[in-house]
Parts: structure tokens; C-alpha cells; sequence
């Protein structure tokens, strides 16, 4: 990874799925918006997440592209894309970065920033 971060901005949402989730199989579905601010074309080459649950639990995923595909992101040019995520316990989060190549075959690693999984009203406040 020789380049710094590129202009390309992640933006995540992510949703509890109350209906498919039960207790200890909670199920997040999350929306990535993937957004180039660069002059550059970028090629999303690969993925890296860190997978961290209530209980301590540990998953690290690394993988080609993205939901089977690696877009090709033209200055001022926007990918979009949905995955999902089975937490045993929450809250939970995650976070990582994905691998970026230009147009020169120069890498770079784009951050994903970090994002909490927790069913809604989980917690209380007082």
C-alpha cells in the first residue's frame, strides 16, 4: 500500500432484523455507500473487516470485492451496496477497510469507519 488514503468517503446504515433474529442469532442488515471526492478512478479490489461481539468473540473477514463484484468507482461516482451480519451477542461492531487500486495499479487502503450493532431499545437509559 504505497498511496494514502484516496478522496473516497463510506458512509454505513445499518438495521436490525427483529423477524429472522432470535435470542443468541441476531441478524443486521447493513447498507454501504461507497462515495469517490478523488480526481481518480478507483477499482474496489477487496475487503477487510474486524467483527467484534458483546461476548468478546472475534471474526475477521477478508475477501474479493464486495457482494461478488468489484466496482470500478469514476471521480464523483458512487457504489452502492447491501450484506448482513449474524451477531450472537450484542451489541457488537464492526469495522475495517477496503483495498482500493487506481488506474497506474497503485493500492490503496480506503477506511470503513467503525459502526455498532445493537438491537433497538437493548439498552435504557436513566
Amino acid at each position: 500500500m504505497s498511496q494514502p488514503s484516496p478522496d473516497v468517503r463510506v458512509h454505513v446504515d445499518v438495521s436490525y432484523l427483529r423477524a429472522h433474529s432470535a435470542p443468541g442469532r441476531h441478524i443486521f442488515t447493513y447498507v454501504i455507500r461507497i462515495e469517490n471526492h478523488s480526481g481518480e478512478t478507483w477499482k474496489l479490489l477487496a475487503r477487510h473487516w474486524d467483527i467484534v461481539d458483546a461476548g468478546g468473540r472475534e471474526t475477521v473477514v477478508d475477501g474479493e470485492g464486495v457482494v461478488g463484484e468489484q466496482p470500478v468507482i469514476p471521480p464523483g461516482g458512487t457504489f452502492v451496496y447491501d450484506s448482513f451480519v449474524t451477531m450472537q451477542d450484542t451489541p457488537g461492531r464492526m469495522g475495517g477497510h477496503y483495498v482500493m487500486q487506481d488506474a497506474w495499479g497503485e493500492r490503496a487502503q480506503v477506511p470503513i469507519p467503525p459502526f455498532v450493532l445493537e438491537v433497538p431499545g437493548e439498552r435504557t437509559l436513566n
